[in-house]
């Protein structure tokens, strides 16, 4: 039966996450939406397996998973291309498939990204806590990170059927990540925001699912504004912020709701997908882009 079939989690890798798209409408009483931090990855995985967005996927951050099949499941792999294998015969990306009772899927680690996104046909079953399955490692709500031994319980699959046998992707590039941004809203606590533009970035190794720490050129706040506070202010995924340290911030999903560094810029949404793949050592650039020129796209 649906409600028998699980995942028994053999090794979980150096971190996998249950995840679907984040808990919203928190922000008031200083609950982030977390969610998945590849969002475009985890949708694709569930229009591959014909399910809402709201199925929890697993998210797997550089390869190591190992899971065995206890009932028939069938599963989408999409985000970051670890070399997969089931029973030791590679399994592609990017189209469903099944994994028969018993058998054992076990992802290497990828190339190129970060977050490969394991998707089950009627999601990963585990209790919602408000409203939500997704893992929230600031805050510590959601299901913890998957472990050894895990029993993870997959729920009834929905009445739609998948129809895709594949869907053709940009392949992710090991050149250079370029990412763009909005200026503002407090790029006049800078000295120069040029510098944010002109710096080849480097991902620093203390990064995670909370921000992407930049290495480079030191950011110096406006000379009038130094030695000064902002208050506590509303963030967004994708803000850029500069700290006293000067090394940008990049915000991803399990973000504060409040800062109180100013805000540089901010990614436009599609970017933030891309940044949440950057591994650390890789280079970044920035494109600072107007609000004008994106209405004229």
């Amino acid at each position: 039966m649906a409600a028998e079939r699980a995942l028994e989690v053999l090794a979980p890798g150096f971190l996998t996450l249950v995840q679907d798209l984040g808990r919203f409408g928190f922000a008031s009483i200083g609950v982030g939406p977390s969610g998945a931090a590849d969002r475009g990855a985890f949708q694709l995985g569930a229009r591959l397996l014909a399910q809402p967005y709201s199925a929890a996927a697993l998210e797997v951050t550089f390869g190591g998973l190992s899971v065995r099949a206890r009932g028939n499941v069938q599963l989408a792999l999409t985000g970051a291309q670890a070399p997969a294998a089931v029973n030791d015969h590679a399994v592609g990306y990017l189209g469903p498939y099944t994994l028969a009772d018993g058998q054992i899927l076990t992802l290497g680690n990828p190339q190129v990204g970060l977050r490969t996104y394991l998707s089950v046909r009627g999601g990963i079953a585990v209790p919602p806590v408000l409203g939500s399955r997704a893992t929230d490692t600031l805050s510590g709500l959601g299901p913890p990170p998957v472990r050894a031994g895990d029993m993870l319980p997959v729920g009834p699959a929905p009445a739609a059927f998948p129809n895709l046998d594949i869907v053709p992707v940009p392949a992710v590039s090991a050149e250079t990540l370029v990412l763009h941004a909005l200026p503002g809203p407090r790029d006049n606590w800078l000295a120069d925001l040029d510098a944010l533009a002109v710096t080849t970035w480097t991902v620093s190794s203390r990064s995670d699912r909370v921000g992407i720490r930049l290495t480079g050129t030191t950011l110096q706040h406006e000379a009038s504004r130094r030695g000064q506070e902002l208050p506590s202010e509303g963030a967004v995924r994708g803000s850029i912020q500069v700290p006293p340290s000067g090394e940008p911030v990049i915000f991803l999903a399990d973000h504060p709701v409040t800062g109180g560094y100013p805000v540089a810029a901010v990614l436009l949404d599609d970017d933030i997908d891309r940044a949440a793949q950057a591994v650390p050592g890789e280079q970044i650039r920035m494109v600072l882009v107007s609000g004008s020129a994106l209405k004229g796209c």
